[in-house]
């Protein structure tokens, strides 16, 4: 299990490296925050469209194979980013760079799905929730370990020594992955991609909704507090993941599916209640606790509501569940940049916070609804 987190921790490092620096890249050649916003959300435009391929490819060939493509385009995505500093017109310059933020897209989706059911396929399914938690923390710390890295790596070396970093890491995750032993699943009638959406569909809405506060975060968050005139805006980013952290080692354990929609409503609370205090926020503290709490609410929502989607598809097609049930995640996250970079520029970077604390209400309001309509069907069937 802590193998197969290993190569998600990995992937999301190279995630985590440019998260804070590229913003900034993109105001310092001319262009607005939006362009800004999309520049980071852009890597989440090949993950949307990724998710659906990679799904049934780990059902079909198994996930070392999705784990190796996907730290190939870590390392293209590094090449990129030396690459685009080549090119002395911004708009050049800014098309390379999107285009390397695609293909990292393309790689986090690989290595995040493949990483995930290898390790399910391991420890079995009865370990789904654990393993979910696991790939999630190896994610989150690796971001709150990648945000200050990578303002570092900037500082002393540049867009150039970023780059080399991000093409080390793909070399680096390709090399442990080829040493162990492949799996396949297991050779069965797999369901089609559409039943296993609308299976999935109601859960996934859930989780966009949720995600929408940490796509605000991870790109605008550097801008907003450069905005307020505080330093070291990279420290929201790591206190957002290092309350995701904490809540997945508290809570990973105790999650079963029965109680899935149950936790998922908790913690969109929580998640609403710190993007309510970053919008609130008058000082970098304030600023601060807020990302913490967001991100100690977030971090259980994929799992409480992942173990639940998993029951819903037989096991030859968990993978094509797990994708799909992601796609949301890269959905709202493709959406949450050029959305906030919009509202910020209508009126000031803290509002798109409250925006973002808005979707995770809607969200409660939607694992109410699914937890309503199961205690119906339950004593639908407890009374006929």
């Amino acid at each position: 299990m802590l193998l197969c987190a290993g190569y998600t921790a990995l992937a999301y490092l190279a995630v985590g490296l440019p998260l804070a620096v590229l913003p900034g890249w993109a105001l310092d050649l001319g262009f607005g925050p939006v362009v800004g916003g999309l520049l980071v959300s852009a890597q989440y435009l090949a993950t949307v469209a990724n998710r659906l391929l990679v799904g049934p490819m780990i059902d079909r060939s198994g996930p070392r194979r999705g784990v190796v493509l996907g730290f190939l385009c870590c390392a293209g995505a590094g090449i990129a980013t030396v690459a685009a500093l080549q090119f002395p017109s911004p708009a050049a310059a800014l098309a390379v760079m999107l285009a390397g933020r695609l293909l990292l897209g393309a790689g986090e989706s690989l290595v995040s799905t493949s990483a995930m059911l290898w390790g399910i396929a391991r420890i079995g399914a009865p370990q789904a929730a654990r393993m979910i938690s696991w790939n999630g923390i190896a994610t989150y710390a690796a971001i709150a370990a990648g945000a200050p890295l990578g303002v570092v790596l900037s500082e002393r070396g540049g867009l150039v020594l970023l780059g080399a970093a991000l093409t080390s890491i793909g070399i680096a995750g390709c090399a442990l992955a080829l040493v162990q032993p492949a799996m396949r699943g297991p050779e069965a009638v797999r369901m089609p991609i559409r039943s296993v959406f609308a299976r999935v569909f109601p859960f996934g809405a859930a989780l966009a909704l949720a995600t929408m506060g940490f796509g605000v975060v991870t790109a605008f968050v550097t801008l907003f507090f450069a905005a307020a005139g505080w330093p070291d805006g990279w420290m929201a980013l790591s206190a957002f993941g290092g309350g995701f952290v904490v809540s997945r080692m508290l809570f990973a354990a105790r999650l079963e599916s029965r109680s899935g929609l149950r936790s998922a409503s908790r913690f969109l609370a929580v998640e609403a209640a710190g993007l309510a205090l970053l919008y609130l926020s008058a000082s970098p503290q304030m600023a601060v606790a807020g990302a913490a709490i967001t991100g100690f609410g977030f971090a259980m929502i994929f799992p409480a509501l992942g173990v639940i989607v998993i029951e819903q598809v037989p096991p030859q097609s968990r993978g094509t569940a797990i994708g799909t049930f992601a796609l949301f995640v890269d959905a709202a996250l493709c959406a949450a940049g050029p959305l906030a970079g919009a509202i910020a520029q209508r009126s000031n970077y803290a509002l798109p916070f409250a925006a973002a604390a808005l979707c995770a209400v809607v969200g409660l309001w939607v694992t109410i609804g699914l937890r309503t309509a199961g205690r119906r069907h339950a004593a639908e069937r407890v009374t006929w």
